[in-house]
């Protein structure tokens, strides 16, 4: 097996280079890959190659340019970050005031097996997800202030107050174990459906793990997919054998989930923030057009027109 060996800074450069990036400012350069990594940067070339596998960068590509993607990649990062952040407030509460109102909130009640789905198929997965919330509150009570002050001063942790300490993947897998009646209470709140909720979360909690820990977002897609919506066809997008090209297990898939998830004034701010950096990136990279990038995160040409839809 090859293996991989070290590369100075400057060997970083000359590797760049080699492949027909331009470096104007090699100083500024240098400092760059020694604070940001070139293993990151390097992550963006593919946009400025014919193909995916080619070594070479498209003639004229400047390394400012695939610098100012990585810095798009982490302005937009940053921003999903934050919505992803409200919906999973949102749907913690949600979850947490169902339950407590129609089970009540001491432990006893919402680790209370028989609260849950009953369906003879789904006994391990409701055993394994009360089981990973016990060993929340065994391992993570102590460590937050509010947990804390409740067993200090009662001896239980509320419903609303435990979901603060769950991961948004447990709480994506706790909304599955529900009983159909309390799924479809909770997934009423956002017009959908107890199936379309349940995927929305799942795909919501994957990429809120990728904006946590500052992995590649433009290209990211999800094995599940989110199912047709009044957007893909209002938008008129492109479909190849049936199948919709965007918005389905990338970005705008998000951007399609937040439709529903967020309240319109969130939603307008989140579209407001996203075409700012777009516009901001526009005016850094001259070599590919606006569009294959675009296309590249999962956006079609006129994805902002989701606002008024």
């Amino acid at each position: 097996m090859k293996e991989k060996v070290f590369k100075s800074i400057d060997e970083q450069i000359e590797i760049l280079q080699s492949k027909g990036l331009i470096v104007e400012d090699i100083d500024k350069a240098k400092e760059i890959l020694f604070r940001e990594n070139y293993f990151f940067i390097n992550g963006y070339r593919h946009l400025f190659m014919h193909k995916f596998n080619d070594s070479h960068f498209i003639t004229g590509t400047t390394f400012d340019e695939l610098y100012g993607t990585f810095t798009f990649d982490r302005r937009l990062r940053n921003i999903m970050f934050q919505y992803i952040l409200i919906v999973e407030n949102n749907i913690k509460s949600i979850i947490s005031y169902q339950l407590s109102k129609k089970y009540g909130f001491k432990e006893k009640d919402y680790l209370n097996y028989s609260n849950y789905i009953q369906d003879s198929m789904k006994v391990r997965q409701v055993h394994d997800v009360l089981n990973k919330m016990k060993r929340q509150i065994r391992v993570n009570g102590r460590q937050h202030t509010a947990t804390m002050h409740y067993l200090d001063n009662y001896g239980y942790i509320p419903m609303w107050i435990l979901v603060k300490v769950l991961s948004f993947g447990l709480v994506s897998e706790l909304y599955n174990i529900l009983k159909i009646e309390d799924a479809k209470t909770i997934a009423d709140e956002y017009n959908l459906s107890p199936s379309e909720l349940s995927c929305y979360l799942a795909i919501l909690s994957n990429f809120r793990n990728l904006c946590a820990h500052e992995d590649i977002l433009y290209d990211h897609r999800t094995q599940k997919e989110i199912p047709n919506t009044i957007y893909h066809s209002k938008l008129k997008i492109e479909e190849i054998d049936g199948t919709y090209q965007y918005g389905k297990n990338d970005l705008f898939a998000v951007i399609i989930i937040m439709k529903s998830m967020l309240t319109d004034g969130q939603f307008r701010d989140l579209i407001y923030q996203i075409g700012y950096e777009i516009d901001v990136l526009d005016g850094k990279v001259d070599t590919i057009p606006l569009s294959g990038i675009l296309n590249k995160v999962g956006f079609p040409d006129n994805w902002r027109d989701i606002v008024n839809l």
